[in-house]
């Protein structure tokens, strides 16, 4: 590789490529800000010439759920009065900046649970929304536990809904297989999980298991790389249980984890050899932290608890297993006057090398925020900010995360972001 001793000499174009490699690449060789042009440039630089050559941006849908009932007021969650109707957005990551591409309305979400509530098929043809809880008809100013699953086709011109079903109470966290055949939907209110098969754009209820009880806050539900296990966040429960998948039979194990004080969002690493999760706490302004499984080993089992600080809401590894991006409240959740209160959360970054996590880059992002997702190269990273209803969007070139200061507007609370999981 070429190194050069100093700020590179010359622009490069963001929709081109040097020596093989894209701009966001070059950032960890280079310490240059890239220049926006507008056509490939032939330069010279010590009597060598170099080509820059355009290629064509390939779009990466993320979907998010935004939640327009339900409102942070001075620490306090209140419902909206006469909200508009809850939407999802969808957004082009290959585009620079991120941009909406659809939105569909009338799709019904909730802040209540894990923000990992939508999920999208491996093809990117199909969005599922899970809705917890929704205003009480009958008293305005108070929710009710919901039991909605919106499925979205995200190939139609506009995307649309084009089913509404029915699962267990208060669904939350849910994920589908990639080999795109099956979901898994944890219901919180019921403490069951509720399966569903897929078969083209035809999503099709194929029963649930109990697992825990209505008292037990049933979180997120991810499903291993080969399709065969899923681990379950049982919140009030401080628990993860680990389930077996045969086809659509999906079975607890028995093997339950204790990883730390309410369990709550959990991801898989895409080799499938471990998970994080992120253990909110008491919300008392004590630190909290998030926990590791070792899932190679036999049986799985809790290698490490981190430390990372006041309410990991959001986890999500990378697309090449390397960083895992933690949301913290850091007290942004907290009344003005709470000595723990933050105007700000923050976005946390470490490294992942096998079952060790370190530590490498954080930043502020808004308060109350929630989900997190990469682009598949991994260097850009956005963020769901309910109360700004905007996406944060971050740089992360290897090195250095940066918050690029664009913010992708959207019509709704973004309180869930997810990608297709390939």
């Amino acid at each position: 590789m070429l190194h050069f001793p100093g700020p590179c000499p010359f622009p490069i174009a963001r929709n081109s490529t040097f020596l093989g490699l894209a701009p966001a690449r070059l950032e960890r060789y280079f310490p240059f800000p890239t220049l926006i042009m507008n056509t490939p440039t032939l330069l010279a630089l010590a009597g060598i010439s170099f080509t820059l050559v355009a290629v064509p941006g390939r779009a990466q849908l993320a979907v998010t759920a935004n939640d327009n009932h339900l409102t942070l007021v001075n620490g306090v969650k209140t419902v909206v009065a006469n909200p508009p109707p809850d939407t999802v957005s969808i957004v082009d990551m290959g585009a620079t900046p991120p941009k909406i591409v659809a939105e569909v309305m009338n799709v019904p979400s909730s802040i209540i649970g894990p923000p990992l509530s939508v999920a999208v098929t491996p093809d990117e043809s199909l969005a599922l929304v899970t809705c917890s809880m929704k205003v009480d008809p009958a008293d305005p100013t108070k929710e009710i536990e919901d039991n909605k699953l919106s499925v979205i086709d995200l190939k139609a011109t506009p995307p649309a809904v084009i089913a509404t079903l029915e699962t267990g109470k208060a669904p939350a966290g849910l994920s589908i297989n990639r080999q795109g055949t099956l979901a898994l939907i944890a219901n919180r209110g019921d403490g069951s999980v509720s399966i569903y098969s897929i078969n083209g754009k035809t999503v099709t209820p194929a029963g649930k298991v109990q697992v825990g009880n209505e008292t037990s806050a049933l979180g997120q539900v991810a499903i291993s790389p080969e399709g065969k296990t899923a681990l379950l966040s049982r919140d009030a429960d401080n628990t993860i249980s680990i389930l077996k998948i045969d086809g659509t039979t999906v079975t607890p194990t028995g093997r339950d984890l204790k990883i730390g004080l309410r369990p709550y969002a959990v991801d898989i690493a895409p080799s499938g050899n471990v998970a994080v999760v992120g253990n909110v706490g008491p919300d008392n302004g004590d630190v909290d932290t998030i926990g590791v499984i070792d899932l190679k080993a036999n049986p799985a089992r809790v290698v490490d608890i981190i430390p990372v600080g006041q309410g990991p809401e959001g986890i999500k590894i990378s697309p090449d297993g390397r960083y895992v991006a933690v949301i913290l409240q850091n007290g942004s959740n907290k009344p003005k006057d709470s000595p723990f209160y933050s105007p700000k959360g923050k976005l946390v970054l470490f490294s992942l090398n096998g079952t060790k996590l370190s530590r490498i880059a954080d930043a502020p992002i808004g308060a109350w925020a929630q989900g997190v997702v990469f682009s598949k190269d991994g260097h850009t990273l956005l963020v769901c900010n309910p109360l700004d209803k905007n996406l944060g969007v971050f740089n992360w070139n290897g090195l250095t995360l940066r918050d690029t200061q664009e913010r992708v507007a959207l019509k709704g609370g973004p309180v869930a972001v997810r990608t297709a999981e390939k």
